[in-house]
């Protein structure tokens, strides 16, 4: 009976580590997911995979693991997404996970009704179905919405999203325009340089780089083991960036108008290489399209063949309606970005972001979710002390630092201060 079970939409990190959670508390589960496999995004043959070729985590294996599970020792030190997607597999079978999940299974809609929430699936070409569970866990991921921004006049040329991507040799013989500067859109630059016969980047902001080795390690894995002040850390920590990469103003960058930290800094400096060695250059703000023609802010103009938006994406749950999931503005207003201040048996897992969150994070949050759960079911009175708080919706987690006001930055958190928050919560339930 399903009415005594949870349903987890997705098999990428985050739903693994909701699946291994409850697993844990054994509190039984069904997993629902839209590809043939575990490993969401992670997998470029899933069809709504934003992976390229090239694409490599940009965090450490050390800094992203999960701590019950680390990666093989022959791994790199910045796995291939082909390493991560059997690490997830790897994960999935060690666990055994596999027989918890329907596969190939698309989540249509989702609805509160008594006593639980009623799930609407379809498997492949099977007819709809319909169950109804104790509770549902959300993570389906959040790069899953490309978001497009709109100009002025239209483009003749081929327009793509980051999320198209695939091989580089799509720009070969062509003339590129990169929209947007992350760490996206600074990896396929350096993929475009080596095809295309010109390669531009279009930026609104400047931006802090930071190398993905230092002294030798990885750069995420050396300090931190020392708390500094914020304000010291960020004016120490820029001083050494610009050390190791130099300072961006001098490769074309505008200089940015955050402070290091504010916005997810870009891990790649090979972008700086290539723009030292004018393989591409830095375009300013778009103004509009006319024809082949891309109008710049600045007055100047470029003729291009393709322009490819390296834009991001929006967070997206299609399943179900944006009341039920306390919505406000660019994200749901959830209680550590997991709770719903209403509902006691609907979770969000993954959404957030975090410099060095890693998925032991998401894992984190999964294990929170478990011990709330548990503690319903065996009517602990520690659990009134979360339901309390969740019913004032989200929190500041950003540990001082002063976020930009972007749709991107809407669920980003101060790592050290969520995960103590998280952890507390963690330690009152258990």
């Amino acid at each position: 009976m399903t009415r005594e079970k949870y349903a987890i939409i997705g098999a990428g990190p985050a739903g693994l580590s909701g699946a291994r959670n409850l697993q844990k508390k054994n509190i039984p589960f069904d997993g629902f997911e839209l590809h043939s496999d575990v490993g969401g995004l992670w997998d470029i043959d899933n069809p709504n995979s934003t992976m390229y070729k090239s694409a490599h985590l940009i965090s450490s294996k050390k800094m992203t693991e999960f701590a019950e599970y680390p990666m093989k020792e022959h791994v790199a030190d910045y796995p291939h997404h082909s390493e991560m997607k059997q690490y997830f597999r790897d994960f999935a079978k060690h666990f055994s996970l596999y027989d918890h999940y329907k596969f190939q299974t698309k989540v249509t809609k989702l609805e509160p009704v008594e006593d639980g929430w009623s799930v609407t699936y379809q498997q492949q070409d099977q007819p709809e179905q319909t169950s109804v569970y104790k509770g549902v866990i959300l993570a389906n991921g959040i790069f899953s919405k490309p978001n497009m921004p709109k100009y002025q006049g239209e483009f003749s040329g081929r327009i793509m999203h980051s999320s198209e991507f695939k091989d580089p040799s799509v720009f070969h013989g062509k003339r590129v325009l990169i929209v947007g500067a992350g760490n996206t859109g600074c990896d396929v630059a350096v993929d475009a340089v080596h095809h295309a016969t010109k390669v531009d980047m279009s930026v609104r902001r400047g931006y802090h780089f930071v190398p993905k080795y230092v002294f030798g390690k990885p750069a995420d894995s050396v300090g931190g083991k020392i708390k500094l002040p914020r304000l010291f850390k960020q004016k120490l920590d820029g001083v050494l960036l610009k050390f190791f990469t130099g300072d961006p103003e001098k490769f074309g960058f505008p200089k940015p108008d955050h402070k290091l930290y504010e916005v997810h800094p870009i891990v790649n400096s090979m972008v700086l290489y290539h723009l030292g060695h004018g393989d591409l250059s830095v375009k300013g703000d778009i103004e509009k399209f006319a024809g082949n023609t891309v109008h710049f802010k600045d007055g100047t103009q470029q003729d291009y063949d393709i322009v490819l938006f390296a834009t991001g994406y929006k967070l997206n749950y299609p399943f179900i309606d944006k009341e039920h999931l306390n919505w406000q503005g660019h994200t749901p207003n959830l209680y550590l970005n997991v709770f719903h201040p209403k509902y006691d048996n609907l979770f969000v897992l993954g959404m957030i972001e975090a410099t060095g969150i890693g998925w032991e994070g998401r894992n984190k949050q999964a294990e929170l979710v478990a011990c709330f759960i548990k503690a319903i079911e065996e009517q602990k009175s520690c659990v009134k002390k979360i339901q309390k708080k969740k019913e004032n919706g989200l929190t500041d987690m950003r540990g001082g630092y002063n976020y930009m006001e972007l749709e991107r930055m809407a669920y980003y958190v101060h790592k050290d201060t969520y995960l103590k928050g998280i952890n507390k919560h963690i330690a009152q339930l258990q």
